[in-house]
């Protein structure tokens, strides 16, 4: 097993879960924490999620046993994020791993659609990284996961939908500094079809990225499905700032997963890194 002193250099993991985010069913703080430093990584942000969009499951859609409180009907209705229970587990994990800086986070289920219950779990919670994503589109009258938005609509149809959704979550809702997963629909392309190209694309991309640098706002480079190097260039073009690294894992094993190749393409596209490991990266 290699030590940290051997392994490459490290970002920081600014989008990471734990037991306390509802679907990391095999998350662990504590566990994450340990690899982390096993790893060498200098520091992480838990950003457990907190979402309040109801959305429908596919009938082909195989429920864990620790969500069927969750769901009535074909409806999962996400539950509320333990506050306290997150934030003493956070301090245990701080003293216990002195050495790496651990930073408190969220991520915020459509918060352009939920304002009041987003601000109130803001007001709270006086977190350090504050991540907003878009998982649902509106279907039917109701939601689905983009893992159920494609039905019979063409790919391209739902990716054109969700990047139009997150340009006006950018507008609405201003209380984020980072966008995750601006890429979120790639990772449930319909196998067996056309291939995705972001270039397809590329205005619609555009669109948010100009939004979401005219917001001040930073992009995560999120390495659960790699992000293209082609849209961190746009965001350059576009006037973005700043970028961070998320390996958006789920289980402790996967902490800093493909952040090396990630914080090569950022640099390659002109951005460096802070002061300070736990800071964004910045265009140079």
């Amino acid at each position: 097993m290699s030590s940290p002193a051997d392994a490459p250099l490290l970002p920081p993991d600014s989008h990471v879960h734990s037991e306390w985010s509802w679907d990391a069913l095999a998350g662990s703080m504590e566990r994450t924490c340990e690899r982390a430093v096993e790893i060498g990584l200098p520091s992480l942000a838990f950003t457990e999620h907190a979402d309040f969009t109801p959305w429908s499951l596919g009938d082909d859609v195989e429920i864990p046993d620790a969500w069927r409180p969750l769901v009535s009907g074909k409806v999962l209705t996400p539950p509320a994020l333990d506050l306290d229970g997150y934030r003493a587990c956070l301090e245990r994990c701080r003293e216990r791993f002195p050495a790496l800086r651990i930073l408190s986070g969220v991520e915020l289920g459509e918060p352009h659609w939920h304002g009041h219950g987003a601000g109130e779990l803001l007001a709270r919670g006086e977190f350090d990284r504050v991540l907003a994503s878009l998982h649902c589109l509106p279907v039917d009258g109701g939601y689905a996961d983009l893992s159920n938005s494609y039905g019979d609509r063409s790919p391209g149809t739902v990716v054109r939908a969700y990047l139009a959704e997150v340009a006006a979550m950018i507008e609405r809702f201003d209380g984020f500094e980072v966008l995750a997963h601006v890429d979120y629909p790639v990772r449930y392309w319909p196998v067996g079809g056309e291939p995705y190209e972001p270039a397809a694309f590329e205005d619609d991309y555009r669109v948010v990225l100009r939004a979401l640098a005219g917001a001040g706002k930073a992009l995560e480079i999120n390495t659960r499905v790699p992000l293209d190097p082609v849209v961190v260039r746009w965001w350059y073009e576009e006037g973005g700032q700043a970028v961070t690294f998320a390996s958006d894992a789920h289980e402790p094993d996967l902490v800093a997963h493909g952040l090396v190749e990630a914080s090569a393409m950022a640099g390659a596209c002109g951005f460096r890194p802070g002061a300070h490991p736990y800071d964004f990266w910045r265009r140079a």
